[in-house]
């Protein structure tokens, strides 16, 4: 998993783009600029990490358009929406939506840049979650279809010996494959694999 986090910031003004540049270039973050939603959808890629900046009022594709797109392609970047006084409404529409949080204009850079690290905090996490759970279906399809089964019936909490009966095989043949399922999944105790199979479910 690529763990660099970029801020991305779609704003009209150019003004705002090239301060807004500057402020994360002095502490060292990685930022990239867009006059324009559209603009930023052209280059968008979902395996990215990091948190979007994005101005609330702008023509012909809005903050709340592109949000909305985003929502739609399931992409996973926190949004922070910069909104100006008349846009509070707008605002709260776009946190129902689920943006991470909004900043009113004129703001202070430091509020600015807590809530970006706020962003790209939650962001990150979120990544590592997802990368675990992946992490884990890969494992899960390494398995045998007998291993599987057998993994399967140990982690509802079946006994070795229900699960020979069962498919008419032995309680040692059982455990060889218990032994292997167990070893593919990275696994030494039962409570881990119930775990594996509820989340990868």
């Amino acid at each position: 998993m690529n763990n660099e986090q970029t801020v991305f910031v779609v704003d009209d003004d150019e003004g705002v783009r090239e301060g807004l540049s500057l402020l994360f270039e002095s502490v060292g973050q990685q930022c990239e600029l867009y006059s324009s939603a559209f603009e930023y959808l052209e280059s968008f890629d979902p395996n990215r990490g990091g948190c979007l900046v994005l101005d609330i009022r702008m023509p012909r594709m809005t903050g709340l358009d592109l949000q909305k797109k985003l929502n739609e392609l399931n992409a996973s970047l926190p949004i922070v929406f910069i909104t100006g006084h008349g846009d509070i409404q707008m605002a709260v529409e776009a946190m129902r939506r689920g943006a991470q949080d909004f900043i009113r204009k004129p703001f202070r850079e430091q509020d600015l840049l807590d809530t970006i690290n706020e962003a790209l905090d939650f962001n990150k996490s979120c990544r590592n979650k997802l990368f675990d759970q992946q992490e884990k279906i890969d494992r899960v399809a390494l398995l045998t279809e007998r291993e599987y089964e057998i993994f399967s019936r140990i982690a509802d909490g079946d006994m070795n010996k229900v699960i020979g009966i069962d498919l008419g095989i032995s309680e040692r043949t059982v455990e060889v494959h218990r032994s292997q399922a167990m070893k593919k999944l990275g696994v030494r105790t039962l409570a881990q694999l119930v775990r594996i199979k509820f989340q990868t479910e």
